[in-house]
């Protein structure tokens, strides 16, 4: 680099790009004075990460923009990164084409679309959402809450029949003209307020309409909106958090290894966990938790179609007076950046940093090129003192509450990968209280009385992992001693400290942290353990209608099965008339009064 270029930089704010030999730009920078900060490049190199030191080896040519103030170099800078996407920049992986969901209300009927695209027209835009599945995730929520179009015809209220979404309310019938276009605005309305987090307003509204419905004796469409209150108020329950928070506001935690890192953004409105969502970020090679969550917060909220009034992130930003300012004419008001060090708030951001933690294991996971699960497959091999290379490993896990409605799980991995038609569930059946080694004990005889039977899909596996600690494992150990099965390994995984025992040794097999063969054993261990929870919630909400119903003289199987399927829930026959409940064929007018008093006294 010639010294003349290099006294040519002016002593003021802007954005400076390096380039290589053949042009292109491999890094992007913002400076409140270029002259210094581009200078600082070409000092000392005992001074300068070894990242830098590569950069500087390749820089061949530099230019600069100047601005007028350091928000216009943050604003410019972001908008550079996303063009040229630099090589030794930290940058959010994919950042040109983030989904958005778009309700384009300068429509007569408008719908909600997926769309890669803002423009400044009129429309709203919710997002950016870090993958398709994410957006897609969202649509399918609100599309069986609200009942929307989600077609994309021409819309003149006289087709001759409507699509099959009208017949299963899941929508209007705009096409038919079996709906005005302000019931229709107010549908869409709803959905504004539901993807902003207002939930309770919609619920009020909605509250209102069922009310005037049943007034006016239209009881279908009472019914209807009823339904619509009832999955609102479901959602609404799947986003409350045990921490009691006020106002709106996000947290970003992140968790980084080699070159990427995991960021976890938790958005959380009206009290209520609203949504939450992932983003990769690349090139961060020697680069601190804190520059990593600058570049995040840079360019997340540079697209982003809303910005809250309070940013919790676990790592503090550089320059955040700045970006703080910056943010607030995105917003339009004061936006308050904050790294909690102790209170709620911390307690809130450790909970997202676990699960940005969590998330970075499985994306490696996921992402291991075969030669590497192959070379992780070994290396169990010989820390665990296995008789071959484990290619089906086989994980347990015990869910249950106090003994309560206690199921086992059984998942496969082929390989290092899961292979789901092999999983099993096991409802526990011989063991009574919180006995987590005798169910063990249970799934584990008969998962091995069924191979042993041979069945196909029990196959002999080169590996077992028992979730847990020593305990539990001796408690496997007996099972195999029992059933003759001394040729099959197993060990167990404790979480607390991710600790590996294997028989016969008194220290835990060591396994780094960082390691594959460790990532192996954790995927298998949370994915049995979420297998067993998924099973156990379905238990635990299918009792819940059985002893509500069970034990009512004159409610057999039968009508029972006609009230659920009426009613759709234990709430709904509890808040329907004894009259609407004399509705269902079998129930007389005298049955359906007893039900209510059943109901009502549990």
């Amino acid at each position: 680099m010639e010294l003349q270029q290099l006294k040519a930089l002016p002593a003021k704010p802007g954005v400076y790009l390096f380039k290589d030999k053949e042009g292109k730009v491999i890094y992007v920078g913002k400076a409140a004075n270029l002259n210094s900060r581009v200078r600082s490049y070409f000092g000392a190199p005992s001074s300068l990460t070894s990242k830098i030191q590569r950069l500087v080896a390749k820089i061949h040519d530099f230019e600069f923009v100047v601005t007028s103030s350091e928000q216009e170099a943050l604003i410019l800078e972001c908008n550079l990164v996303k063009k040229y996407v630099p090589r030794y920049n930290v940058r959010l992986k994919d950042s040109k084409t983030f989904p958005y969901l778009k309700i384009n209300l300068n429509e007569d009927w408008p719908g909600v679309y997926i769309t890669r695209r803002v423009q400044k027209d009129g429309a709203r835009y919710f997002g950016p959402f870090a993958s398709a599945g994410s957006v897609r995730k969202t649509l399918r929520l609100i599309k069986k809450v609200f009942p929307f179009r989600s077609c994309s015809k021409r819309i003149d209220g006289k087709s001759k029949r409507p699509c099959l979404n009208y017949y299963i309310h899941r929508c209007l019938g705009p096409c038919v003209g079996a709906v005005e276009k302000q019931e229709y605005r107010e549908v869409i309305n709803q959905v504004i307020l539901f993807l902003q987090g207002k939930q309770e307003l919609v619920l009020r509204e909605l509250n209102a309409r069922m009310k005037a419905a049943a007034q006016q004796l239209q009881f279908e469409k009472a019914a209807l909106l009823r339904d619509q209150i009832q999955a609102i108020e479901e959602v609404i329950e799947g986003q409350r958090i045990a921490i009691t928070l006020r106002g709106e506001q996000d947290i970003i935690a992140l968790a980084q290894n080699g070159n990427q890192a995991y960021v976890e953004l938790f958005l959380v409105r009206n009290s209520k966990l609203i949504g939450r969502d992932h983003f990769i970020m690349e090139g961060i090679h020697d680069e601190s938790p804190g520059q990593i969550m600058t570049s995040f917060v840079k360019q997340y909220y540079a697209s982003a179609s809303y910005v809250p009034p309070l940013i919790l992130l676990q790592h503090q930003v550089d320059e955040p007076a700045i970006l703080s300012e910056w943010l607030g004419q995105q917003r339009g008001n004061r936006v308050e950046l904050r790294v909690p060090q102790r209170g709620t708030r911390k307690t809130l951001v450790d909970t997202v940093a676990e699960n940005a933690a969590r998330g970075l294991e499985l994306a490696r996971a996921k992402e291991m090129r075969p030669e590497v699960i192959s070379s992780a497959l070994i290396e169990l091999k010989n820390k665990l003192r296995l008789p071959k290379v484990p290619r089906r490993i086989e994980c347990y896990d015990i869910s249950n509450i106090q003994g309560a409605l206690a199921v086992g799980s059984m998942v496969v991995l082929e390989k290092g990968r899961p292979k789901p038609p092999y999983y099993r569930r096991f409802r526990i059946k011989t063991v009574t209280g919180a006995d987590d080694y005798a169910m063990i004990q249970e799934i584990l005889r008969r998962r091995f009385k069924r191979g042993l039977a041979g069945e196909d899909a029990w196959a002999v596996p080169d590996l077992v992992l028992i979730d847990g600690g020593r305990g539990q494992l001796n408690a496997a150990l007996e099972v195999r001693q029992e059933l003759g099965l001394e040729s099959v390994p197993m060990v167990s995984l404790a979480k607390q400290n991710e600790e590996v025992f294997v028989p016969g040794e008194h220290r835990p097999a060591y396994i780094a942290k960082d390691s594959s063969a460790l990532h192996i054993l954790q995927r298998a261990r949370d994915e049995a353990h979420r297998f067993a929870i998924s099973y156990h919630q379905r238990l635990r909400h299918k009792e819940g209608i059985m002893s509500a119903l069970d034990g009512i003289p004159g409610i057999g199987p039968r009508r029972k099965k006609a009230l659920l399927k009426k009613f759709g829930s234990i709430e709904a026959i509890k808040e329907a008339s004894s009259e609407e409940l004399s509705q269902i064929e079998g129930i007389t007018l005298a049955l359906a009064k007893k039900v209510k008093e059943e109901l009502v006294r549990q």
